[in-house]
């Protein structure tokens, strides 16, 4: 019981350009506020953490977590704030962290960081990046980081941005510490990776079996006890969307997924969606859609399957703005007290 009660349970979004219900585009200005709405409802109905991912593209509004972050904080009284994920290579890790202090420092203690080097490449360019150094950038830019995370004077050399020589960053954290997570997306490299810096990990399951990824979680645990750290939580970002009944949730869903999914997939050669393969990712694979019961039910199978210590629901999509705020709700007040009902009778 004591490992139920344990259990976290959050929610992200991208910030996705969302229509209102007659179907037109929304501005970004009016996505933004809209996001702030939903991280305040987050923390009324109970969930435990709301996190931002960073985009730098047409389709997503958010590209500083950390600032609207501080704008939901300022409104919240408990829910952890996060990223999810921070592209940390093409960004400079002593002024992520300063901003994720200071969001620390808004929110009483409440700012988390996800570290990723996200499933997307436009921040590469626009912040003067080669794709070439791809790996390299974020292998040293998280070796920067781990030593900013003690909080004292910083040492540090490299080849991807200028050395700090017994420099110290403020502002501090009063607990001193910002909490962070490294985000995989199935490379076996990246789970030991997460392991060799004593951070814990967040696997990003977007598509196919959840139970495929039960291996690169066995290889952290092994990494782990080989390298002599203590054990760490593993969480599981997924996407899907609650709504009152599975019939309305899969109507509100499915078309905006699609659509998006077929712009995203001709950009990487992808063939276009079929419907027979999105019911098959609701029904076997890593789409959470459907009632709250439906819902509840698959992720206490997940975390069951797994052994995981935290679930983040990706809810949100181009869909209006109100169908996310209904899902929050549901996720809020029915699917995670029902998902530790399931767990607590087996």
């Amino acid at each position: 019981m004591d490992g139920i009660q344990e259990l976290k349970f959050g929610v992200d979004t991208f910030g996705d350009v969302t229509v209102d219900r007659d179907g037109a585009q929304l501005t970004q200005a009016q996505v933004i506020r809209n996001v702030v709405e939903e991280g305040i409802l987050a923390d009324q109905v109970g969930i435990d953490a709301f996190g931002l991912g960073e985009h730098h593209r047409h389709e997503f509004a958010v590209s500083t977590p950390e600032t609207v972050l501080a704008a939901i904080a300022s409104r919240t009284e408990r829910i952890t704030l996060g990223s999810a994920v921070t592209v940390l290579s093409s960004d400079d890790p002593v002024r992520v962290w300063q901003r994720f202090s200071t969001l620390d420092a808004i929110s009483s203690g409440r700012a988390e960081v996800i570290l990723g080097r996200g499933s997307f490449i436009e921040s590469f360019p626009l912040f003067g990046y080669s794709l070439s150094d791809y790996e390299e950038l974020f292998e040293q830019k998280l070796d920067l980081w781990v030593r900013l995370l003690d909080e004292g004077p910083v040492h540090w050399d490299g080849s991807m941005r200028p050395a700090i020589d017994g420099l110290e960053v403020y502002p501090k954290s009063e607990s001193g510490r910002i909490a962070t997570w490294i985000g995989v997306g199935g490379s076996p490299q990246s789970v030991v990776r997460a392991a060799r810096h004593g951070l814990p990990l967040t696997l990003a399951i977007i598509g196919g079996a959840p139970g495929r990824f039960l291996p690169f979680i066995g290889l952290f645990h092994q990494a782990l006890d080989q390298l002599g750290k203590a054990p760490l939580p593993v969480a599981v970002h997924s996407p899907g969307f609650v709504a009152p009944t599975d019939e309305l949730a899969r109507e509100r869903f499915v078309p905006y997924f699609m659509e998006q999914r077929a712009v995203i997939g001709a950009e990487r050669g992808w063939p276009p969606p079929r419907p027979d393969e999105v019911r098959q990712e609701i029904e076997h694979g890593s789409l959470y859609v459907g009632s709250p019961e439906t819902v509840a039910r698959k992720i206490a199978s997940t975390i069951r399957q797994l052994g995981i210590q935290r679930f983040d629901l990706k809810y949100s999509g181009p869909m209006p703005h109100e169908y996310a705020m209904e899902a929050i709700e549901l996720y809020g007040t029915q699917v995670i007290p029902r998902v530790r009902e399931l767990l607590a009778d087996g």
